[in-house]
């Protein structure tokens, strides 16, 4: 009962972000069981690859982040043109299988009625959910964009400051808060040591000296076939959608200097002892930061298309 009562209100709070564009339960009519065929994929995939869900936010994330959530981070590059899968940020990128597989599912039961769009929305949702999370609702009725172009893949870095870091937030009109809230999706992560390695060749004061040592370690593993080995992002939980990265941060122990920074600045330090102090907070907020972030730039309506394979555009039809 008491988490009927959590979801209840969460879907109180989202609701006046949702109604802007898009709608709880679009698919009702059109693909009754649209939802339900996406968490059956990301269940199954999540069985054998915990490390899914932080794949499915950085997805979520790169895709939204550059022409809105249009899915146009899931073309693929061909002889004529290459996509936003060729931009150096989104080279890492990955979970585009599991994405294929939902849609072809979904093709399979509701030919051309669900977005590509609108898939990466709900997997990430039901990553996080299933990795301890939130549950929150998803307002749907993306349609896909017409246009994956590598050269406008312009995405905040590791090494920016908070303000800088937050220059690129503010532009699609998200608050220090959401930031401070969507980067606490780190909890989940992993950064290649390229990322951080100047924050341990050298004394970091910013940094603990164990974490320091271990990272070391870590990044002095690498081999011809592994050259860039990975770090947890979260030295507690990493699997685990939880405040214990905000934990994590407040005792220096944040890998990539962005994190770190977050408990350091008077900017977003607040925010961040905030969530480290009340779990029940991040809950909530992440659940409406990431509703709000799903809801940038959207097409909708007569807007794009609903492409019958994810990694291509639709073929064009001749007037």
């Amino acid at each position: 009962m008491m988490r009927l009562k959590v979801i209840f209100v969460l879907f109180l709070l989202i609701l006046p972000l949702a109604l802007a564009n898009l709608r709880v339960g679009f698919y009702r009519r059109s693909c009754p069981n649209a939802e339900s065929i996406v968490r059956a994929a990301v269940r199954r995939r999540l069985s054998r690859d915990k490390s899914i869900t932080a794949a499915l936010l950085r997805m979520h994330f790169h895709d939204c982040f550059v022409r809105g959530c249009d899915a146009s981070i899931l073309i693929d590059s061909n002889s004529k043109s290459s996509s936003e899968k060729d931009a150096g940020p989104n080279l890492t990128v990955r979970g585009f299988e599991l994405i294929d597989e939902a849609k072809k599912a979904l093709e399979a039961t509701c030919p051309s009625k669900v977005s590509c769009a609108d898939i990466i929305t709900l997997a990430t949702r039901d990553a996080v959910f299933l990795s301890g999370g939130p549950f929150y609702f998803v307002p749907t009725g993306r349609r896909d964009g017409l246009v994956s172009d590598p050269d406008e893949v312009n995405l905040p870095g590791p090494t920016l400051t908070v303000s800088e870091a937050f220059q690129a937030f503010r532009a699609k009109n998200m608050s220090m808060d959401d930031m401070v809230t969507l980067l606490g999706a780190h909890t989940v992560g992993v950064a290649h040591c390229s990322f951080f390695l100047d924050r341990i060749t050298r004394p970091d004061p910013t940094m603990d000296r164990g974490l320091a040592a271990k990272l070391r370690s870590i990044c002095g593993e690498a081999t011809g076939t592994n050259p860039d080995p990975t770090a947890f992002l979260d030295q507690a939980t990493p699997f685990a959608v939880d405040n214990q990265f905000f934990k994590q941060i407040g005792l220096k122990r944040g890998v990539m200097k962005i994190d770190q920074e977050l408990a350091n600045d008077s900017l977003s330090r607040r925010i961040v002892s905030g969530f480290a102090a009340n779990a029940t907070l991040f809950r909530t907020r992440f659940a409406q930061a990431m509703v709000k972030m799903g809801n940038i730039q959207v097409l909708v309506g007569n807007a794009g298309e609903i492409r019958k394979n994810c990694r291509v555009f639709n073929p064009r039809r001749r007037i």
